[in-house]
């Protein structure tokens, strides 16, 4: 069997099929549908972080022309619309849910679509105006007089956990949501105890945006002659949604359809189901027609779910030659005002000690309530945040003991003849060749020849650094993924796959896959996805399982077309099946010039009415797989910049990522990924961040004016390399590879930048990492040692 046309299968750097449709205009998101006699919805949020609803008059919003509802949180509740239930268990064991110190499930209060009685954040929604036009929903929608009782709020989660805090939940006993601990703690004490070298290390990793570049937009249809639903809306998946609007408006899953078209973006936090997305549909049944909903820039800032936001307090022992003995954190993440999701603080408990051979680990993991927006998981979920914290201490660590920081990591990563690796907290890492790639990237970042860069620079008056971080990451994600593969005779092959695309390609890698496989061209393979009255079921894109996932379930449906075609070509070729060679899309008479296409064959299938009854009609297989192992793609970062010891000003000079992807089916594009996650990692290290006031709760940073993005001018060019060592648990060797370059940014770019006030004094810098900090650093460091 050939494995297809090597210039467009596997490895093949493919150009991306879809840009050209996307880029010329020929996309279709979230605002481009509009359906015939649709009215428009407009959100009346909360002004205040915490307060009471009085009361709601409605009285001359509703006299406006074009106004056709106006509905709050009354009405919903009559109608019996029911809690978003926000699966805090993706199905894969390693997701399950942390236990409390009491052996309680972590749970929270009820997230419905709209506020009740009490708003809980800022941008909370308290009421919906619907109207004939935007412009009159708009209108409407500002003379909706809603009178409330403010009351004391809380906005960060040390300030949540502190003792008597206001409650962001008034029907709690405390903030606190989740408190459970991973780990030995006698060990990790006494490790502790009796190390030569105990680094300690305090920081908040702040709450960032997800700022996907198409902003959200949902719309609702409600057919009165069925009773079904349909959502159109972009979100990380079709039929999760799906699954959760039926919960809320309490029907039966058959009855509600799904439908994602193109999705400019995600990372995550549009991956869980959003309170717009039912109010749309409700609105819809209360009205007769279909209702829009755009949601604009600040209104995104406010409304969309956020994301990081996660204290740590963490100590690192050594012995007298620098061998790591013991690990111990307290990390406290923000969990907004509803409970989304709780797979950052688990994922980033259990990888703590990343890719170093740490002999014990005790973790508290704690989540507080607050009066802020929900966070959830975003690209590389809770990874980036505890591979900061383990790469600042080793650099501490370096400069505490004086054993060279390269020197340390050597020492104690974790050898490739270890593998498979059990963590100190039970997470098995299925492989990894964790000094090769650490060694690869110093050799591209030319560390050695760092020196002579950094006295030139200082010739000049700048402060240069460099600095080093190694990650490890966790893909998981729910384990159960299904294709659907048809062949048909005018020459196209389709896929129904329930992993949607929100970027990443898919219609190009997937297709890859199966030129491998089938030996079909690129353009002839259709891929079937986002709607779930075709899509019975699919996981989605998150936690890095599209590709790896789809990957296995399109591969075991291809071989099932080639078994069954076989055994349909040996009948038109009146040949035994075991003669039959496959190879570029054809099926042979082995030694003979007897052949037919894979297309004649979905032909001959159809028409042909001597086949056996199981050989007779379509061509298709299904593959429907559930695979729980998880994947662990690592990699080692290497980044150097330039301070201007005036202005405080950095600039990254150089940047360079080795990432094992285990086996990349289109190198371009995920050389594109990396280079997208690096820039994200980089905005939180020097730029992002979501201020909210600590006294009212009020956002500081709504809009662009204030939320500062990474920027082209701001980047240096990459320099990336792949490493591709086999993945032993996924058939192909594929590793996730969407998420790496967000992994290790937060960490190598501060590392970086403390290398290069060393000589200040300075050991550490908060992210974000602006000019005013590093400014008042430096000069902070200059006046004690003055």
């Amino acid at each position: 069997m050939a494995d297809g046309d090597m210039t467009s299968g596997i490895g093949a750097p493919v150009r991306r099929r879809e840009d050209l449709r996307l880029l010329t205009g020929q996309g279709r998101y979230g605002d481009d549908l509009t359906l015939p006699d649709q009215a428009y919805a407009v959100m009346v949020r909360s002004p205040h972080a915490h307060a009471e609803i009085v009361t709601i008059d409605a009285g001359e919003a509703c006299a406006m022309p074009g106004v056709l509802a106006m509905l709050t949180g009354r009405d919903m509740m009559e109608d019996g619309l029911r809690p978003i239930p926000h699966a805090i268990w993706s199905g894969h064991p390693a997701e399950l849910p942390l236990p409390n110190t009491d052996g309680s499930i972590a749970s929270g209060p009820p997230h419905f679509c709209m506020a009740t009685s009490i708003a809980r954040h800022v941008g909370d929604i308290v009421a919906v105006v619907v109207a004939a036009t935007v412009a009159a929903a708009r209108d409407a929608a500002e003379r909706v007089a809603i009178s409330y009782r403010p009351l004391p709020s809380v906005s960060h989660a040390l300030q949540a956990v502190a003792a008597n805090a206001p409650l962001a939940w008034n029907e709690g006993k405390s903030n606190i949501c989740i408190d459970s601990y991973l780990g030995d703690a006698t060990a990790t004490d006494a490790a502790i105890a009796r190390a030569s070298h105990v680094v300690h290390f305090e920081t908040w990793v702040q709450r960032v945006a997800g700022v996907p570049m198409e902003p959200r937009a949902a719309i609702g249809e409600y057919h009165a002659a069925t009773g079904k639903y349909t959502l159109h809306a972009g979100a990380g998946g079709a039929v999760r949604p799906r699954n959760d609007l039926a919960a809320v408006l309490g029907v039966p899953e058959s009855d509600v359809r799904m439908v994602m078209h193109d999705v400019g973006g995600n990372f995550g936090t549009r991956g869980a189901f959003n309170p717009e997305f039912a109010l749309v549909v409700w609105a819809a049944r209360r009205i007769g027609r279909p209702v829009k909903w755009t949601g604009d820039r600040s209104e995104a800032f406010l409304g969309d779910y956020q994301a990081r936001d996660l204290a740590v307090t963490a100590q690192l022992a050594l012995d007298a030659v620098g061998n790591f003995l013991a690990l111990r954190c307290d990390n406290l993440v923000n969990l907004g005002a509803y409970p989304v999701g709780f797979s950052p603080l688990q994922k980033g408990a259990a990888i703590v000690s990343s890719t170093y051979h740490v002999p014990f680990v005790y973790v508290r993991a704690r989540g507080a309530f607050t009066n802020t927006a929900p966070t959830r998981p975003y690209r590389s979920a809770g990874r980036p945040e505890v591979m900061y914290v383990i790469e600042r201490l080793i650099d501490l660590a370096a400069r505490q003991s004086g054993i060279d920081r390269i020197e340390l990591r050597r020492r104690n990563l974790v050898p490739e003849s270890a593998m498979p690796y059990r963590n100190p907290l039970g997470m098995v890492y299925d492989s990894g060749a964790y000094h090769q790639v650490m060694e690869t990237a110093l050799r591209l970042g030319d560390w050695t020849g760092f020196p002579a860069r950094r006295a030139e620079a200082a010739a000049r008056g700048k402060r240069r650094g460099i600095g080093v971080a190694n990650y490890v990451d966790t893909a998981t994600g729910v384990p159960r993924e299904r294709a659907e593969m048809t062949i048909k005779p005018e020459g196209v092959v389709e896929v129904v796959v329930g992993t949607g695309s929100q970027g990443q390609g898919h219609e190009t890698t997937f297709a890859q896959l199966i030129n491998e496989w089938l030996g079909v061209p690129l353009d002839s393979v259709r891929l079937v996805t986002g709607d779930t009255d075709r899509v019975i079921w699919g996981g989605g894109a998150h936690s890095g399982r599209a590709l790896r996932l789809g990957s296995i379930v399109i591969h075991g449906a291809s071989f099932e077309i080639i078994e069954k075609a076989t055994r349909i070509a040996s009948h038109v070729l009146e040949a035994d099946p075991s003669d039959i060679v496959f190879a570029d899309a054809r099926f042979t008479v082995a030694g003979t010039d007897r052949s037919i296409g894979l297309f004649e064959v979905a032909a001959a299938a159809l028409t042909r009415n001597d086949l056996p009854e199981e050989l007779s009609g379509k061509l298709d297989a299904i593959s429907d797989k559930t695979i729980p192992e998880a994947s662990f793609p690592y990699g080692s970062h290497v980044c150097e910049v330039e301070v201007d010891p005036e202005t405080g000003v950095v600039e990254i000079v150089n940047y360079t990522a080795v990432d094992d992807v285990g086996r990349a089916v289109n190198p371009m594009i995920v050389h594109g990924q990396v280079h997208g996650g690096i820039a994200q990692g980089v905005g939180q290290a020097l730029w992002e961040q979501i201020v909210y006031d600590r006294t009212t709760g009020q956002m500081l940073t709504g809009s662009f004016m204030d939320y500062a993005m990474p920027r082209a001018s701001g980047l240096p060019s990459y320099a990336t390399e792949l490493s591709e060592v086999p993945s032993p648990t996924h058939p192909l060797g594929i590793r996730p590879a969407g998420e790496g370059g967000t992994t290790p940014a937060l960490g190598v770019v501060v590392n970086a930048i403390v290398d290069a006030l060393s000589d200040y004094g300075v050991t550490h810098i908060e992210m974000p990492a602006t000019s005013e900090r590093i400014w008042r650093a430096i000069h902070a460091a200059s006046n004690e040692g003055t």
